[in-house]
């Protein structure tokens, strides 16, 4: 497991093979989340991009003056600046990163998409109460720490403690627009999902499977792993997995 760095990664590989991948975290994490996939990138020869999302790296009350728009502005601008150089560029995202990586690839023509743990919808009645209660309630305490069956690496797992309920309002609309956009999406893709996952239901990774206008899909379930795959039990396997699907995308363009 990747030791705990919660900045920002450009990694740039010895030899590139001419592609690059820009990797997004989640709500309330770090690029620490994605880490892993990066350096698994990197040694295949592709440069790894994992910026920090804006609203996060700082104090959670900064999530409660974004918006999704501001998001998707970010990852929108990141892979713009790696398309400027790149020929070939994947996007890969995990939770709210997923949900972002999906809505750059209905607009863009990305040449590869990863989706992790992906949550297309939230329990009721989240999405119903939430534009109301975040005046009331400003965020609520995560009293089980991240969603990793993987004890220590739960332990260790940086970002913001408590969920600002108005981060999860802008989650809820953006999620809104995804649903809307799925069959946009041509490129192919990936979507994996920890079957354990308490946050974002396992059932959305086949929706969006489903729901992808892709020709090439793949569906890949963790079976041990909650909604933080990247770093829980399975996690070094789900990043050979990326790896190789990214890798296998260039050799067929090749």
């Amino acid at each position: 497991m990747s030791p705990v760095d919660e900045n920002a990664f450009d990694f740039a590989p010895k030899t590139e093979t001419g592609g690059a991948a820009l990797c997004i975290h989640g709500l309330t994490g770090t690029p620490y989340e994605v880490r892993c996939l990066g350096e698994a990138l990197v040694g295949q020869g592709i440069r790894a991009v994992g910026p920090l999302l804006p609203g996060h790296g700082s104090r959670p009350e900064e999530l409660s003056t974004i918006s999704w728009e501001d998001w998707v502005g970010a990852v929108h601008l990141n892979y713009e600046n790696l398309r400027a150089n790149y020929d070939h560029v994947v996007v890969i995202g995990l939770s709210l990163g997923g949900l972002l990586s999906l809505e750059l690839a209905s607009s863009e023509a990305v040449d590869g998409l990863v989706v992790i743990g992906a949550p297309l919808s939230l329990k009721k009645p989240i999405p119903q109460l939430v534009g109301l209660v975040k005046y009331f309630v400003k965020s609520i305490k995560k009293t089980d720490g991240s969603d990793i069956q993987d004890s220590q690496a739960r332990l260790q797992h940086p970002g913001y403690k408590i969920m600002p309920l108005g981060g999860v309002h802008q989650l809820v609309l953006l999620q809104k627009k995804v649903r809307s956009d799925l069959s946009k999406i041509t490129a192919p893709a990936l979507v994996a999902h920890g079957r354990l996952d308490r946050t974002a239901d396992p059932r959305d990774a086949k929706l969006i499977y489903d729901g992808l206008g892709s020709e090439h899909k793949e569906l890949y379930y963790c079976e041990k792993s909650g909604h933080v795959v990247t770093v829980d039990h399975g996690g070094p396997e789900l990043s050979n997995r990326v790896a190789d699907f990214v890798t296998g995308l260039r050799l067929e363009v090749g």
